[in-house]
Parts: C-alpha cells; structure tokens; sequence
C-alpha cells in the first residue's frame, strides 16, 4: 500500500471512534439522568396541585394532584361484562331474568326494582333513581354507602361524625338527601370518593364510616379483643380490605331510628348473623305470600371473603380488584374497580403463574356450579312458598305452620345470602355451597311441614 493512502485510512477511524464515544458517554449521562429522574420521583409519588380537606368530596379536585388515579377511578362508568357479572351500561332486571326472585322478595321493595349492578361511579344516581326509593319510603341510612357522606354526618352533629349519623339515619331519604349546610351547599352531591378512603393530609388509607367502625369494634370484642379502632390497630394490608368492607357487607336498620347497624356480634359466618337476628327478634318485612317473618341479605361480599382461602392467606380485595401498575417509578393502584376476570395478568398472575386462559377457566367452573346450584335452591324455594300457599288455603292456621315459616326464614336467608354476594360462589366456593345445601334442605323441610300442615287444617 502506498504510504499515502496508509496515511488517509487514519482519520477515517478516529471520526468513527470519536463519534461512538461520544455515542456512548450521551447515552451513560442519559441513563444517569433518567435514574436520578426516577429516584427523585419515587421519592416524591405525588405532589398537592390543589388543597383538599375532610370537606373535599368531589373527586375532581383531587384528581389534579393524583391524576392517574383520577382517571382510572373514572373508567367505572364503562360498561365491563363477565360470564356472571361486571359492570352494565344500562342495568337490566332481575327480576325479569330470574322471576323466582320476585317471588321470594314479596312483599318487600325489592319485588319491584332490582337491577344488575353497575359501577362505582353510579352508585349515588342508580340509588336516587331506584323505584325502591322513589316508590318506598326509606331511611336516610340508605346513604351511608351510596354517597361520600361523612360531611353531612359532621354537619349534623355540629363535629361530632358519630352523633351526625344518628341523625341522618333516622331522616327520611329524601330530606337526608336534599341536606344542604350553612351557604346553602348541597351536603349529598358525590358517590364514595377519595376523602371516604383516604386522610387528605397523608394519604394514609382510613375508615370512615361509622356503620363499619362500630361493626368491627363488636366482632373483635367477640374474639376478646377490646376498644378496637381500624384505624388504628389494623395493619396496612388489612385496610385493603376494610376499606372495601365499609361497604361491600350484610347490615339491618336497627329500631324506630333506623340506625344502620353491622350484625358482626357473634361472627363473621352466616349462623352468626342468623343467631344474632334471631335473638334480636328481628325480620326485614313479613312474606306477603305466606306471613313468616324473614330476612333480606344486602350485600355480603366481606363476609363471604373472609370464608374464603384469599383471604386465608392474607389477599386484600385491592389485591385483586384494584391490583397495583407501574407508572415509571410509581407503584399506583389502579382505581378502575371492577372483575380481576378483565385484568387477569396483573389481578391474578402475580400469584397464580399459570396461563390467562387456566385462570379464567378455573374461575368460570367455579362460579357454573355455583349457578347450578342456585337455580336448583330456587326452585326448591318456589315448590315451598307454593306448599305454604297451598297449606293456607286449606285452612291450615298460622300455629300449624310454624315450623314450615321457621324453615322458609333459613332457607331464603341461605338462598338470598349467596345470590347477593356479588361473587357468584368464588370468593369462598365451598362456604357458598354448604349455604345453598342448606338452602335447600331447609327448603325441603319446610314444604313437607307445610304439606303436614295443610293435611291437618283440611
């Protein structure tokens, strides 16, 4: 090679070698920078845009400080559908699809409007505009769940949040709805919102609703735990689940004042609930087909959870429901509510490392067999009512059928626990098929109490 052309081949290299340096000290200082970027946004998760207080309901004003969580909240107004649940966009009839229902709630409000659940964000609207409410005359009590309430609760008691629920409790629907405070401000305006789980000095996850507080006071008095405050005696994995069961739970209206009440005093497990009504006397209405005195489950996810092996090994609702997501450095919770079915890789694999369509599959052969099993309870249910009816027109008296109207109480208390329980059997599938093996037995025996009754006033 000539000694000219050995010569030119050396700038070539060095501008080669110049620019992949450079390339690479670019992209070292960048990494750096983006690691100092993420620590220092770990190490500050939010920032207050915007002040919010124990009076901030409106979860707008949060959402400036904590918009990801705003935004996902917000996506509970989509319409999410499973097998046997989710979120309707316009909440269809059940009574229209299982008529057996009809039948079992007659007599009492429910035998006029009860719809398929819709999600978070409608739960104060799906309220005002039931027929339940707009037909029936309820209590203020009613709002406890359906509206981010606590400052109406305070107003009430002029600071006293516990002496406010009383009141509000005994109000009429419409009057507690329509409270307005001292600058004529409506009081009820927001389904549950942020201030409901969350300290707006902290952040730290809270209790707040009384009905709640005084429920899990009772039950760990029951386990000879005394003066129990969630708020601060319970760890931070159990306030993913108390937050949630503030509301997502069995209660009653307790006498003239309608003071909404947790019946945990005995337990957690459907006998204690049952033993605790039945020593208080006390029954949500008087069957219109047959006058036995029963009970109406409300909603009992909480209690049927804790039957549950989730909740055995320690999985908080949010757990699944609410599953946490990486944004950047964050570890946000994900404030979409709704069935883990529709977000299986992060609600259900972090635990479960088997593939999406296993998990799915499992879930739905839980909950078929739990159908089954309800729809053979309700036809049980409706041969009794028919047996009961029939043994009233025969001239059997109220006496006689006694032991058929003790039976009717357990088996619809059983049937109606399961079928309200917004889970369909899973979170605790053999608990909710003991339940409606009972359902059933009870049911059998009441209708031949009731054929022996009918015999016997011919």
């Amino acid at each position: 090679m000539a000694r000219g052309e050995k010569g030119g081949a050396g700038p070539g290299v060095a501008a080669v070698t110049f620019v992949v340096t450079a390339a690479i000290a670019f992209g070292v200082a960048y990494l750096l920078v983006n690691i100092k970027s993420r620590k220092e946004e770990a190490a500050e998760p939010y920032r207050f845009l915007a002040e919010v207080t124990e009076d901030t309901v409106d979860p707008e004003v949060w959402g400036r400080s904590f918009p990801s969580e705003f935004e996902s909240y917000g996506k509970t107004v989509d319409a999410t559908r499973t097998t046997f649940g989710g979120s309707e966009a316009m909440p269809a009839q059940k009574l229209e699809k299982d008529p057996w229902l009809k039948r079992m709630y007659a007599g009492y409000a429910f035998s006029i409007d009860y719809r398929e659940r819709r999600g978070h964000a409608y739960m104060l609207q799906d309220q005002e505009n039931t027929r339940r409410v707009t037909e029936k005359k309820q209590p203020g009590a009613c709002l406890h769940c359906h509206a981010s309430i606590i400052p109406a609760y305070r107003f009430l008691g002029k600071g006293d949040v516990m002496r406010g629920f009383e009141l509000l409790c005994a109000m009429p629907y419409k009057e507690a709805h329509d409270l307005k405070d001292d600058k004529g401000g409506n009081l009820v305006a927001h389904p549950v919102s942020c201030v409901d789980c969350h300290d707006p000095k902290t952040m730290a996850l809270r209790v707040t609703r009384p009905g709640f507080i005084n429920g899990i006071k009772v039950l760990k008095a029951s386990q000879g735990i005394k003066d129990y405050d969630p708020n601060r005696d319970a760890g931070y994995q159990e306030m993913r689940s108390y937050v949630c069961g503030q509301c997502h739970v069995e209660y009653y209206f307790k006498g003239e004042g309608k003071y909404l009440t947790y019946p945990w005093h005995n337990g957690l497990k459907i006998e204690d609930i049952e033993k605790y009504y039945d020593a208080e006397g006390y029954n949500d209405w008087v069957h219109e087909e047959t006058g036995a005195g029963v009970l109406k489950a409300q909603h009992p996810e909480f209690e049927m959870w804790s039957q549950g092996i989730h909740s055995r090994s320690g999985v908080a609702c949010a757990d699944c429901h609410m599953p946490y997501k990486r944004e950047g450095a964050r570890k946000v919770s994900d404030h979409w509510v709704r069935s883990p079915l529709l977000n299986i890789n992060r609600a259900c694999q972090p635990c479960h490392s088997i593939p999406e369509e296993e998990i799915e599959a499992r879930v739905n052969g839980i909950q078929e067999k739990n159908a089954g099993m309800m729809k053979r309870a309700s036809e049980a249910l409706v041969e009794m009512l028919d047996a009961i009816v029939k043994a009233k027109n025969a001239g059997a008296t109220p006496e006689q059928l006694a032991a058929a109207y003790e039976f009717q109480r357990k088996a619809q208390w059983r049937l109606d626990f399961v079928s309200s329980e917004n889970s369909m059997g899973f979170h605790a599938p053999q608990e909710a098929a003991r339940i409606l093996g009972e359902s059933m037995d009870y049911a059998r025996r009441a209708q031949i109490k009731a054929m022996e009754a009918g015999a016997a006033g011919e």
